[in-house]
């Protein structure tokens, strides 16, 4: 197996097009392959379900619009449209529900930005699944490392790492597919440093899974343009007027120790719950003291949930809405889930939710608090109860799962949201590698 840990002059790039242009996909450990063709499902999954959501339907209908060489499938479409288009709206459509995976070292959601860029260009060349799914590996991977080299400075500016890591993971993955030289992949991995964009005021508008759709175009693009010899900077991510220095990057490289040897991506978390990722460890422990004393939301006298403060500007809008607003509402959430909602279905958040009597009720009773201790992936949970009674119970989403239960749970989901025949028949065909995604989508008469 190879490793990517050289000599001390290697740069940032430099490692990054080692691990792109000479990684044998032979490498990769059963149990990693397993992870991302879990992830791969879930994409489908949350992909299918979001495709009539009203930035899918925005985007479907300026990309048809636009026509143009039928190049790539488009989830919702009955034509296939210019590689880029169909990056960036499949993209933008699998993060439009907020229900897509999501890596706790980086701070980014990597499927939703590398799967569409690379699955564009696997239709445009009719690539086979075993390729396909080597190349989003590279990307996923690369767009979590960049993403944490990046580091917490970059995401606490404002900046949305599935979007700017994010392009740098398509762009890559796009490079693999495309086969491009050394040469070519440093260039399309410099014009990506002026394509990468994207921040955190979007949240909770059709702004934020548009940054999924732009990082997958982007990526796209970055690759073709390479591939017909556009020229970009040699160290336009890591050079001294690069991306990292102009965009608050810590550029700690020991964010690619052991690059080309393990898979952090491996380390994924999958959404449980169809609502802002920051807000699942509350959920998780909020379930448990439910279960373990019998909790009735009617007997809560306070509700108080300590997270991270960078959370504050992400998912604590404190009276949303509409529904698209609630799933970045630590109160309402938290509410919604003691009131017996049931938090995993997309149709909970609803503008209606946001005016139930009994919701608000206790979304009023629910006090965030910060401490600057508790890991990004965590949270801590007191209950005080109106007889007196006191419950805590912390939870970190980075604590392992076995594979077993991640296996269980994902198929579970993917059921929930598109039916349990079609769930087997996408493990069977795409999971296994049988199929592209989009090959199997486009056979699906019910979906």
């Amino acid at each position: 197996m190879m490793s990517l840990n050289h000599n001390e002059d290697d740069s940032v790039s430099d490692l990054i097009v080692r691990f792109v242009c000479e990684f044998d996909g032979a490498d990769i450990a059963d149990d990693t392959r397993h992870v991302m063709r879990l992830s791969l499902i879930d994409w489908v999954a949350v992909a299918v379900a979001g495709q009539n959501e009203p930035a899918a339907q925005i985007l479907r209908r300026i990309g048809e619009s636009e026509g143009g060489t039928p190049e790539a499938f488009v989830v919702g479409s009955g034509r296939k449209l210019p590689a880029r288009m169909a990056a960036k709206i499949n993209g933008t459509l699998s993060h439009a529900l907020d229900y897509d995976d999501t890596h706790f070292d980086s701070m980014g959601h990597t499927s939703v930005a590398v799967i569409p860029a690379a699955l564009s260009l696997a239709d445009k060349l009719s690539s086979t699944p075993q390729v396909f799914l080597e190349a989003v590996l590279i990307g996923v991977e690369l767009s979590v490392r960049i993403g944490t080299w990046l580091g917490r400075s970059h995401y606490h500016s404002g900046f949305h790492v599935t979007a700017t890591a994010g392009t740098f993971g398509a762009a890559m993955a796009s490079a693999r597919i495309l086969g491009l030289s050394p040469k070519q992949t440093r260039y399309a991995l410099g014009i990506a440093a002026s394509i990468a964009s994207g921040i955190k005021v979007q949240f909770g508008t059709m702004g934020k899974p548009l940054h999924a759709g732009l990082a997958a175009h982007g990526g796209v693009d970055a690759a073709l343009l390479a591939l017909e010899g556009f020229v970009g900077a040699n160290e336009g991510l890591d050079g001294e007027q690069g991306f990292s220095k102009t965009h608050h990057g810590a550029g700690d490289t020991i964010a690619f120790v052991g690059m080309g040897r393990d898979f952090v991506f491996e380390r994924v978390s999958h959404k449980f719950h169809a609502c802002c990722h920051g807000i699942h460890a509350t959920l998780e422990a909020l379930a448990i003291l439910r279960d373990k004393f019998s909790v009735q939301a009617a007997e809560i006298a306070e509700l108080v949930i300590t997270v991270s403060p960078q959370y504050l500007n992400v998912c604590n809008i404190a009276a949303p809405q509409t529904g698209l607003e609630a799933k970045f509402s630590y109160r309402l959430v938290a509410a919604l889930f003691m009131n017996g909602y049931d938090t995993a279905r997309i149709d909970t958040y609803s503008d209606f939710v946001c005016q139930d009597a009994d919701v608000l009720k206790l979304r009023d009773r629910v006090v965030v608090a910060t401490d600057s201790g508790i890991s990004d992936a965590a949270a801590t949970v007191d209950l005080r109860m109106e007889n007196g009674d006191v419950h805590s119970q912390s939870f970190d989403l980075t604590d392992p799962m076995p594979l077993s239960a991640r296996d269980a749970r994902i198929k579970a989901k993917v059921a929930s949201l598109i039916g349990e025949v079609e769930a087997v028949s996408l493990w069977q065909k795409v999971g296994l590698g049988e199929q592209l995604p989009s090959q199997w989508i486009a056979e699906q008469s019910v979906i």
